[in-house]
């Protein structure tokens, strides 16, 4: 997904002093408690660069010299504290008897961390407040420090239940339900649409539906690991590493504990990390029918980081065909060929190529007419399935992201129904539920066109016995869920370029 710019703060900051420079000398971090310390970076960082939280983290923990419990409790501070800052916002804003957007924005970032340890984690009510005290005191000075024991004071007054009683508003609706379950409300409102629009719920029942799906997003999600066909077996991760089979994808495991990297199958790439919603997709794609005799050639058309694309291409090569891999941003691009470098030394073995292209998917087509047997297009979106993932999306996020998006996913998927061969097949696919990068773009897309025909993906997502995915819908279109499939919210589409 491109990166979108943060949304600033306007107004006076108050407080407590401004954040300390990125450059001002080490010295004065020195007496920070080195946990809380990593999870203060990871926020700053986000908020700061629009960092993504689950590729900074590792980074972080790794220059701090973090590991094993250390680690595990920093990123459950860091990482909680942004899923819930929404509701720990209007918290604060109570105790503090200021809005937040008066209040510096490092200075609210050392509260949020305080109220997360308070309210949302079992740390002693002393620890969280003498420690958190002691990071404001280093990373912004005496006088916010004094400003932050004060507020925390109040915080620890009352219980998480007793605080989200206090600050969320009267009744069941979006308004409420974004307060309870920490969303912007028109991030919940969407979600309710889309349950909706994809028929997971009714009416009737679409209030508890909702609640459970942004329940879900809370949850930390569990690491999830592919065994690329032909490089990797499952069997090889769950001897590697404190991993168990996964029950939903046949080329899964799930990670217990520990950190994937040391596993050596992930470590030089015939392995990696990727939701198994992720992995359904690209396996749906190389398993579905083609027609006729299309080129011996599959093609990923918005391939960056590379994920879905070293699954497909490892199941080309199985098949004796060739993969070329499209991203737009040169530095995506160059983190796909990094992540295919263990796939590209395998194409060479067989006789097969893995190409790697820095050009633009919207082009592809028109260049490269009817050359390609499969076509994945994993759109950019707002991310709103993979808001357990990356939770500093849906504060990232904003309603007006969807408007240059629609023309983007619309073009793109045009330009993969260009460039399939007939008799060829091209999956669309969006880490989005929102009906307006889903089952709106694929309807408009075929309006336009009559060499093309949907057909009903769901028989192609097969669990790890074999067997169908449940709850699947009424297709011909999957809309997987959180608190249903245990996965990112992914969406795939399957349209056939017809023969004649």
């Amino acid at each position: 997904m491109p990166e979108q710019s943060r949304p600033r703060r306007d107004g006076p900051r108050r407080g407590g002093p401004r954040p300390r420079s990125r450059t001002a000398p080490a010295q004065r971090t020195r007496g920070a408690e080195p946990t809380r310390f990593a999870a203060y970076t990871l926020l700053r960082e986000v908020d700061e660069d629009g960092a993504y939280a689950n590729l900074e983290m590792p980074r972080i923990l790794r220059r701090r010299r973090l590991e094993g419990r250390d680690a595990a409790f920093a990123t459950e501070l860091a990482f909680g504290t942004v899923r819930w800052q929404g509701l720990y916002d209007r918290v604060i804003a109570v105790a503090a008897d200021r809005p937040t957007d008066r209040i510096d924005p490092a200075v609210l970032d050392v509260l949020r961390l305080g109220c997360h340890q308070l309210l949302g984690m079992r740390v002693p009510a002393h620890a969280a407040a003498d420690q958190t005290v002691g990071l404001a005191r280093t990373v912004v000075g005496q006088g916010a420090a004094g400003f932050v024991n004060a507020v925390l004071r109040r915080v620890g007054e009352r219980t998480l239940e007793e605080w989200t009683d206090a600050v969320t508003p009267e009744g069941s609706g979006p308004a409420a339900l974004a307060v309870r379950h920490s969303h912007p409300e028109w991030v919940v409102t969407a979600l309710r649409a889309a349950l909706l629009g994809h028929g997971r719920a009714t009416p009737e029942t679409v209030d508890d539906e909702l609640s459970a799906l942004l329940a879900a997003d809370n949850v930390p999600p569990r690491v999830h690991l592919v065994a690329r066909p032909g490089l990797a077996t499952v069997d090889e991760l769950v001897e590697a590493g404190d991993a168990e089979p996964s029950a939903t994808s046949p080329v899964g495991a799930v990670l217990r504990s520990g950190d994937p990297g040391a596993i050596p199958a992930v470590r030089d790439g015939r392995a990696a990390v990727q939701d198994e919603g992720s992995q359904h997709l690209a396996l749906a794609l190389a398993a579905a029918e083609v027609a006729g005799d299309p080129p011996a050639r599959w093609l990923d058309l918005c391939a960056g980081p590379g994920g879905k694309a070293g699954v497909l291409g490892a199941v080309a090569l199985q098949e004796q065909a060739d993969l070329v891999a499209v991203e737009v941003s040169p530095h995506r691009a160059d983190l796909v060929r990094s992540g295919l470098a263990a796939l590209t030394a395998r194409a060479g073995e067989v006789g097969r190529t893995v190409e790697v292209r820095t050009a633009d998917g919207r082009e592809v087509g028109a260049e490269e007419p009817g050359a390609y047997a499969r076509v994945l297009v994993d759109a950019p979106c707002t991310g709103l399935g993979a808001l357990r993932r990356r939770p500093e999306a849906r504060w990232r996020r904003q309603p007006s992201d969807l408007a240059p998006l629609g023309p983007l996913q619309r073009a793109l998927l045009a330009s993969a129904l260009d460039a399939v061969a007939p008799g060829g097949v091209v999956a669309y696919a969006t880490c989005s539920p929102h009906v307006a990068e889903t089952r709106f773009v694929v309807s408009d897309v075929l309006k336009r066109r009559d060499d093309v025909e949907q057909v009903d993906v769901r028989p192609l997502l097969r669990d790890a016995a074999g067997d169908p995915l449940p709850d699947l819908g009424d297709g011909p279109a999957v809309q997987l869920w959180p608190h249903v499939h245990g996965t990112d919210a992914m969406y795939l589409a399957l349209l056939r370029k017809r023969s004649s």
